[in-house]
């Protein structure tokens, strides 16, 4: 009988035995009767998983009086073996397997040959089902097959019937299920309570036998279709390269989409019975068990390239393709992601995102950026202290604590330490209703120094924090977040609109707009056949001002809706990325000409346009003196500086402790470039994340600079600082810091600011 045959008479009886009125064991002892026959098996018996024990709970061909007898822990004996690694076993001789043992209860010592295949419910073994004969031989693999399709249908049997515990079939100890203290890295300070949803939700199997094969086959043969178009638009986009590994990986992907072979076996499943997501399904667990047994690294990978594939498929055919943001937040919500890019974040809802878990993330990515602009409390490469990930410990619902400031998070707390965290809460609520208390008090030093305190914004909706804490004005406007939240290239009345919006929000306060900077770690989907094909290094490559000078089309459009926008007012317009004086005078040029154009037209212009120019590329500094003479202002991109300074890209989580904005190195460099502009006439601040840290901000301070543009959540805090400061004390310990460097600069600055009863965490 073939494999797909025999599972489909196992599956029609099965069906027989769960509709009668069979008591449970009645049912339990009806099936192993039926997956013996069927498999022409002299053995078949079933270990259910409770109270964290296999338990064997049915048996043909074994002493019946073992049956809720024999238990054995998970991971002993070749049925524990087969829960614990949640993987198959084949053997032709059972005894020769060092995970055998013998159990004279059950009076199996008489088989040989042994197969066995685990229960899954949830991503867990709950159970191990498992065929033995007399004679020394390997199962086939249509007999494996038939078995792991018959495990399929017990998994959702058995829970229907609530054999297992609920908690025990999610795989949760007494100690999962109770409180569980998770730590990580601080990525945004802050505070923040709700339940948890993942990112990337799990496909649920809620049911495995099929109603309609033909309509099942048909739900698979169009998912098909769609994954082939996602995959052969992968391949035609330039960013993945042209010959080297980038190729060959996306052909790997291609000749497994188009596989017969993949497809024929989902197929047959389905016609065993199952439905759609269970056949794909039922083929992945074949394919997990046969990538145990592949030595060979490579093949293994492609092996591996197979599952994801897979996993792609069974999203498409689940109806399950978005995040969790398209199906939208119900309820307060801390979010949880292996990783998020600035424009998956801001698809969120902001009054129901209250914290964000990072399995990775690095403390300048650019969704903490983001998330720092939403107030939105971040902790990254997130771990359970015993090495397991973050779906061992979280369940989707699960009630979390986040305290991001201190780089933890509480799953499932007591009610006890809920209410201490609510009390902690209202207190950081007062501080904060402190810090709002400034909003019309001028940051001045001890010494009377006055500090510009500016903000960063990238959205419309940022604009409100400019009123709300007090801020001197916009430092940074991120322009290009509006190019990663479209589907297609703004146009240039729609960029007309939002600056035009952001320039009467601001009223009087300047706003100093960034020309787009996209490419690289931010990539839009309309240019994404544009962007550099061998980008090795994306922060080093063609992305900012690069990109915006070779397509001179989309300066020119920003260009005019700036100025248009601004008719009337002064404009501030930063160049990002200047490597060299060149680079400037040629984005100049394409505003200029748009000037004159403008002119021509007879339309309002701006009073006044200052140009300025990030640092972020240390090549500039060493031509400073050739570019000071051109520009109004100049800006010091600590993010993108840091990380080229220490050659540690930002978007690596292993590198992410690599970044010390205290380090000597920056803080030199930062001095040097300051010392280099005095005498000059040019505004020189800083729009990096370092100048909204209150120790990072008393360095800056320290070396020189009255500009910071920081989050507007930082505003308050860095305004309260200003007010404590004596900068002449405070630029003197600074100096002798840098000039004889200890090992630790952090520490210094820290019992420094103590003595002085200055607050900086």
């Amino acid at each position: 009988m073939s494999a797909a045959a025999a599972a489909r008479q196992i599956l029609t009886r099965l069906t027989e035995v769960m509709a009668s009125r069979l008591h449970v064991q009645g049912k339990l002892d009806q099936v192993v009767e039926i997956i013996g026959e069927c498999l022409s098996s002299e053995v078949c018996s079933i270990y259910l998983l409770r109270e964290g024990m296999l338990e064997l709970f049915a048996t043909r061909g074994l002493n019946q009086s073992a049956v809720h007898v024999t238990r054995m822990a998970i991971g002993e004996g070749l049925t524990g073996a087969i829960a614990q690694k949640v993987e198959t076993l084949n053997l032709a001789e059972a005894k020769a397997h060092p995970d055998f043992q013998y159990r004279p209860e059950t009076g199996e010592d008489k088989f040989h040959s042994f197969a066995g295949v685990p229960i899954v419910y949830r991503e867990r073994a709950v159970g191990v089902l498992s065929v033995q004969h007399i004679d020394p031989r390997r199962y086939e693999e249509v007999e494996i097959e038939a078995l792991q399709t018959t495990a399929m249908v017990l998994s959702e049997l058995i829970a229907n019937a609530e054999l297992v515990d609920e908690e025990e079939a999610r795989g949760l100890t007494q100690e999962q299920t109770g409180p569980q203290t998770l730590t990580g890295l601080t990525l945004v300070k802050g505070l923040g309570a709700g339940h948890a949803v993942y990112h990337q939700p799990r496909v649920e199997i809620t049911q495995v036998m099929a109603e309609d094969t033909e309509a099942e086959r048909q739900r698979v043969y169009r998912a098909f279709d769609r994954m082939r178009e996602q995959i052969d638009t992968l391949a035609s986009q330039a960013e993945f390269g042209v010959g080297g590994e980038h190729e060959e990986v996306l052909e790997t992907y291609k000749m497994f989409a188009y596989d017969e072979g993949w497809s024929r076996r989902i197929n047959e499943a389905i016609d065993s019975g199952l439905t759609a997501e269970a056949a794909i399904e039922r083929v992945q667990q074949h394919t997990r068990m046969r990538m145990r047994e592949i030595d060979d690294p490579l093949l293994a990978d492609r092996m591996h390239d197979l599952e994801d594939l897979a996993n792609r498929l069974l999203r498409i055919v689940a109806g399950q393709i978005g995040t969790a943001a398209s199906q939208g937040l119900r309820r307060d919500t801390i979010l949880i992601a292996r990783n998020l890019g600035p424009a998956e974040l801001l698809e969120y809802d902001r009054r129901r995102l209250k914290g964000v878990i990072l399995e990775e993330g690095s403390l300048t990515a650019h969704v903490v950026i983001v998330a720092r602009a939403m107030n939105v409390p971040v902790i990254g490469r997130i771990n359970n202290g015993k090495g397991g990930g973050v779906r061992t410990t979280i369940r989707e619902g699960d009630e979390i604590l986040l305290d991001a400031t201190a780089g933890s998070a509480i799953v499932r707390p007591l009610p006890q330490v809920a209410d201490a965290f609510q009390t902690r809460f209202a207190k950081s609520r007062e501080k904060q209703a402190a810090y709002a208390s400034l909003r019309d008090v001028e940051p001045f030093t001890r010494c009377g120094t006055r500090i510009q305190v500016m903000m960063n914004a990238g959205l419309r909706d940022d604009m409100s924090a400019l009123a709300m804490t007090g801020a001197d004005g916009v430092g940074l406007f991120r322009t290009e977040f509006q190019f990663l939240v479209s589907a297609t290239l703004p146009q240039r009345e729609r960029q007309t609109r939002l600056y035009r919006d952001v320039l009467e929000a601001a009223g009087d306060k300047p706003v100093i707009f960034r020309t787009v900077d996209i490419g690289g770690d931010k990539a839009v989907p309309y240019l994404a056949s544009e962007i550099a094909a061998q980008d090795e290094n994306p922060a080093m490559g063609w992305r900012a001002l690069r990109l915006a000078l070779e397509r001179e089309g989309l300066m020119k459009v920003q260009a005019r809706s700036l100025m248009e926008a601004s008719a009337g007012r002064s404009l501030y317009v930063m160049f990002p990325m200047v490597s060299e004086p060149w680079e400037f005078d040629a984005a100049k040029a394409v505003f200029d000409e748009q000037l004159v154009y403008l002119r021509a037209q007879k339309k309002l212009l701006p009073e006044r346009i200052h140009f300025g120019a990030m640092l972020e590329v240390p090549a500039l500094a060493e031509v400073l003196d050739m570019l000071l003479p051109k520009l109004s202002f100049l800006s010091i991109g600590t993010n993108d500086l840091t990380q080229f300074l220490f050659a540690a890209d930002r978007a690596n989580p292993k590198l992410a402790e690599r970044y010390d904005w205290l380090s000597p190195s920056i803080l030199r460099f930062l001095r040097r470039v300051m010392q280099g502009c005095v005498g000059s006439g040019v505004d020189v601040g800083v729009c990096g994340e370092m100048g909204g840290r209150r120790l990072e901000a008393l360095a800056l301070m320290g070396i020189g600079y009255r500009r910071l543009s920081i989050t507007p959540a930082a505003v308050g805090p860095i305004k309260e600082l200003v007010r404590k400061v004596d900068l002449g004390e405070l630029s003197a310990a600074m100096t002798g810091w840098l000039a004889e460097p200890q090992r630790d600069l952090r520490q210094q600055l820290s019992d420094w600011a103590d003595a002085r009863d200055i607050e900086y965490d």
